[in-house]
């Protein structure tokens, strides 16, 4: 009896253990699976969405799903969120995992959850946005965008930008200020998802290549931001 308990014992531990990576690789899968959502919702709300001509001219899209802030007018956040760029080729890059924080931001509404989409405008302002911790205000700003799909958005003001930033909460979609927020690579997240803790500039830029432990969820990643992809 001893020896038989000994065993289940060793076994129920053996099964928690073995749990662990599991549940954290569910975590990513779910935080993949949540940008993805928030990217398509936002693109089928034509009046209400990123200007095509931005996207179209995008270096890189980062989406930070449920975000949660509190507080109103002094607050925090955080956010997890997931990053990726287009190569030379126009292809959407493997999806490297990133995270947010910072103090008060935009206009505050109390606690909530908000998803927040930062749209790279060019190489100089995603090198700067993967670097080992990267601060809005700082290292650099992100400019307010414009809603709408067919909004004007060809003013000199967003072509020189690096970096333009959205937010949606309770259905609403606008721009909001992110002057504090510091984004930092999530490196045990990417560990969990590709078994290496790559940096983000590993996946997205040098496009390390990494096995995903989801090849599917990360091929719908892709195919999503794919769908605004500008034509040949």
């Amino acid at each position: 009896m001893h020896i038989r308990y000994t065993s289940l014992l060793t076994a129920a531990i053996t099964l928690l253990l073995g749990s662990g990576p599991a549940l954290a690789q569910h975590e990513e899968l779910e935080r993949l699976e949540s940008a993805r959502t928030v990217f398509e919702e936002i693109m089928d709300a034509p009046d209400n969405s990123i200007p095509r001509s931005i996207l179209e001219n995008a270096e890189a899209v980062a989406i930070i799903p449920n975000t949660v802030k509190a507080g109103f007018i002094f607050g925090g956040h955080r956010g997890r969120g997931v990053i990726s760029a287009r190569n030379e080729d126009g292809e959407w890059s493997q999806p490297a995992f990133l995270t947010l924080t910072g103090g008060s931001f935009g206009l505050q509404i109390g606690g909530q959850s908000v998803d927040l989409v930062l749209v790279v405008m060019n190489r100089k302002g995603l090198e700067k946005l993967l670097q080992n911790e990267f601060k809005f205000g700082v290292d650099a700003s992100a400019v307010v965008g414009p809603v709408g799909r067919d909004a004007e958005a060809t003013t000199d003001l967003y072509l020189r930008a690096e970096i333009i930033s959205y937010s949606r909460t309770r259905g609403l979609f606008a721009g909001i200020t992110l002057k504090g927020s510091t984004i930092k690579a999530d490196r045990d997240a990417n560990e969990r998802f590709y078994g290496y803790p790559y940096g983000s500039g590993q996946l997205v830029l040098e496009e390390e290549a990494a096995t995903p432990h989801n090849a599917k969820a990360v091929s719908d990643w892709r195919a999503t931001l794919a769908k605004d992809r500008p034509s040949n």
